[in-house]
């Protein structure tokens, strides 16, 4: 967890645990780190999805007694996935992911309520592993993926840490038993066992389930080390991107122009669009930029301008840089609706992304 800087020694630290082997170990480990001063204040959280019925509930019982034994504050959060997915909140898997990182933000607010720290220095540490990020890897190889995907997952995004993704899930395992075998304090389910298994897992009519059990033990066949070698690359392909990130930053100060709180007030009334939507302008120069640099950056505005659910599909960016003729100046006359409902138009000033609605309220207005 130090070698990545992940958390400093007095920095609050939330555990996501759902009782697998993952998450259980995690656990076991920040309790060592936090007894020898080497890791701050610990809490655990367990999020309840009422997905799989009796089952789930012999999670959330053993994720307590875990926090018991490590004499760690216990959150328990239970959301009705099933119930949200119904409704129109999005797929299942999509729902408890949202849910679940939502539930965590809440309480590692409340943690560092009790300790009077500010939550920007609290941490939410999570038990994804190398396995996690070769699979997700595989994965987003099968559909695509933006900028930087194939990094995989990052040590940390934001509050959220992933200090075991050097790790795999055999080593914490072997950890798991290790621990048991010498007499250090566990915690057992009921029947016994060391962590809970989701038996979901195996099913492989699940995407991240197939992956797991036809494609990656296929690739080990032909390399018994491709934990090390993906991992390796992995690092390597995300040392790359941050240093194009670094670039396509650089680029978006010079040549990227916030529309301010465009809509005024009295268009966002008439036109039904919040004052808040993000719009930009493009600046003539950004068309001499190199053409991979644009399209990073172009990523990160259509994140802004789109729901947080929303993947940005790389047509929306091919339709935004077809604003720029060969020579890199802006075409004037170019109009085009992307994903999202945005507006895409061009004049000698440059090339505007803007809600569809505020496009037509301003070119009504002459």
């Amino acid at each position: 967890m130090t070698s990545w800087r992940l958390t400093g020694l007095d920095t609050p630290v939330l555990l996501m645990v759902s009782g697998g082997s993952d998450s259980t170990a995690l656990a076991y480990i920040a309790a060592t780190l936090a007894d020898a001063g080497a890791l701050g204040p610990c809490a655990l959280l367990h999020v309840h999805h009422h997905m799989r019925g009796a089952e789930a509930d012999g999670d959330a019982q053993f994720a307590e007694a875990l926090a018991e034994l490590l004499g760690f504050p216990f959150f328990r959060c239970d959301i009705d996935v099933p119930q949200l997915a119904a409704e129109g909140h999005g797929n299942q898997e999509a729902v408890a992911r949202r849910e679940r990182y939502a539930a965590a933000q809440e309480a590692l607010a409340s943690f560092c309520r009790r300790l009077a720290v500010p939550v920007s220095e609290g941490r939410i540490l999570t038990a994804h592993t190398a396995d996690d990020r070769i699979e997700n890897f595989y994965m987003r190889s099968i559909v695509g993926t933006g900028p930087g995907g194939f990094r995989s997952m990052r040590y940390r995004n934001g509050l959220v840490a992933r200090p075991l993704l050097d790790l795999s899930r055999q080593q914490l395992r072997g950890y798991l038993e290790e621990r048991a075998r010498t007499g250090q304090p566990v915690a057992r389910d009921e029947a016994g066992a060391l962590w809970r298994e989701d038996a979901t897992n195996a099913h492989t009519d699940r995407f991240r389930a197939y992956v797991r059990h036809k494609m990656v033990p296929a690739a080990r066949e032909w390399n018994p080390r491709l934990g090390e070698v993906m991992v390796r690359t992995m690092n390597q392909i995300a040392d790359e991107d941050d240093m194009l990130e670094a670039m396509a930053r650089k680029i978006a100060e010079r040549c990227v122009e916030p529309l301010g709180e465009e809509p005024p007030a009295a268009v966002a009334a008439a036109v039904g669009v919040p004052v808040q939507e993000r719009a930009f302008l493009l600046k003539p120069a950004f068309g001499e930029e190199p053409r991979p640099l644009q399209k990073r950056v172009l990523y990160q505005l259509l994140r802004e301008m789109l729901p947080a659910e929303a993947r940005v599909q790389s047509v929306s960016i091919d339709a935004v840089l077809a604003a720029f003729g060969l020579d890199g100046a802006p075409i004037s006359g170019y109009v085009d609706n992307i994903q999202g409902n945005i507006a895409v138009s061009a004049n000698k000033k440059g090339v505007r992304l803007e809600p569809m609605a505020v496009f037509r309220a301003r070119r009504k207005r002459g």
